[in-house]
């Protein structure tokens, strides 16, 4: 809270000095322009009359009394325009997502335990980020089975974080779709969907509040499935040294604890909601050896009868996963087990790993993190 006072302090105070060094500049140029009208009425007095003189000067003294109010009032109205700007962009031009939740739900049965076994169908999925920009998905069809291990791999730009983005509906398909357990997920409200996945994303978001507020939001959970779960990520040591435990205080983005730790509570709080469905968007790109290690660790014994996609960004951590998807301009160029494709001459996958000594299939099976 005291931070956000000090921000908007500081933006008050540099407005205030803002309009006090207007002032100062527009008195010196007031200044320097009544001085220059005098000199010229001093010098050509045979010429000016002394009633046009003192006119001018007069003139001018409104004028430089009068530029300074008209330019303040015209910053204040533009400063204040820019908020109406905002208004009207954000209720009017941005697109509403879909409802969170729906009235009814034509397969009550069905969602109760959705999704059960975690296979993810999908068909010729094509998604735009708006209507007027290219595709960034252009028709992916595959089909991932329940509780395999999918490493998704691809140069920047690939469609790696878009897939995520579809799975998500973070963005509407413009074609296609995307079936998970049998269900289209088109047909679902957000928080049907979204409440059933599992994200660590790259960059781990904290709240300020507690840690079990991070952990679990909405209390659904006992502090013994709480504790069970920060065991599981190597996170009980640390939380039992802290003098409230699970309510320790949480700063703001999570700032009192390390990127690992912080790293480490995320995947807590996905090994507490156990979903059959986890992905991981690069969750170990800016993390240590360690910590990737343990992150990996956890995820083949805690997940290992859930469906697991991971955006990979150190490709020894998806090289021993049961298949690897490699994305390439929003297409899939290659989709089989990492070994089958080490033993294609022409495979994209295996022109990456060579580039990481990775020449042979032994080295390949000899990966371990």
């Amino acid at each position: 809270m005291y931070n956000y006072i000090d921000k908007h302090l500081a933006s008050v105070l540099l407005y205030q000095q803002s309009n006090v060094w207007f002032v100062y500049r527009m008195n010196i140029i007031s200044f320097m322009a009544t001085l220059t009208i005098t000199i010229i009425c001093v010098f050509t007095k045979g010429i000016v009359s002394m009633a046009s003189a003192g006119l001018a000067i007069s003139s001018l003294n409104r004028v430089c009394s009068i530029l300074p109010f008209l330019m303040k009032r015209k910053a204040d109205i533009m400063s204040r325009l820019t908020s109406v700007e905002r208004i009207i962009e954000y209720a009017f031009e941005v697109e509403s997502e879909a409802a969170l939740e729906t009235p009814y739900c034509t397969k009550p049965l069905l969602l109760n335990n959705w999704p059960s076994k975690g296979g993810i169908e999908l068909m010729g999925v094509t998604l735009k980020y708006r209507p007027d920009l290219p595709p960034v998905l252009h028709g992916i069809t595959a089909s991932i089975k329940p509780a395999h291990k999918i490493g998704i791999v691809g140069r920047t730009g690939a469609g790696k974080s878009s897939l995520m983005c579809a799975l998500l509906r973070l963005c509407e398909l413009d074609s296609g779709k995307i079936l998970v357990d049998g269900v289209d997920i088109s047909t679902l409200a957000l928080h049907t969907l979204r409440s059933n996945l599992s994200v660590i994303p790259q960059d781990p978001v904290l709240f300020q509040g507690t840690l079990r507020y991070n952990l679990d939001p909405f209390g659904e959970y006992t502090d013994l499935a709480v504790w069970e779960a920060l065991e599981q990520a190597h996170l009980r040591d640390v939380v039992s040294c802290q003098d409230n435990g699970l309510m320790s205080k949480v700063e703001a983005a999570g700032k009192n604890f390390s990127v690992g730790e912080r790293q480490l509570i995320c995947l807590a709080r996905a090994l507490l909601r156990s979903s059959k469905i986890l992905m991981l968007d690069e969750a170990t790109a800016s993390v240590d050896q360690e910590t990737d290690r343990v992150i990996q660790a956890t995820i083949r014994q805690a997940f290992n009868t859930s469906t697991v996609l991971t955006i990979a960004h150190r490709l020894n951590t998806v090289a021993i996963y049961d298949k690897i998807m490699v994305l390439e301009a929003g297409q899939i160029v290659e989709f089989g087990s990492p070994v089958k494709l080490m033993q294609r001459q022409t495979s994209v996958f295996r022109e990456m790993m060579e580039a990481m000594g990775v020449k042979s299939v032994d080295q390949l099976k000899a990966l371990r993190i």
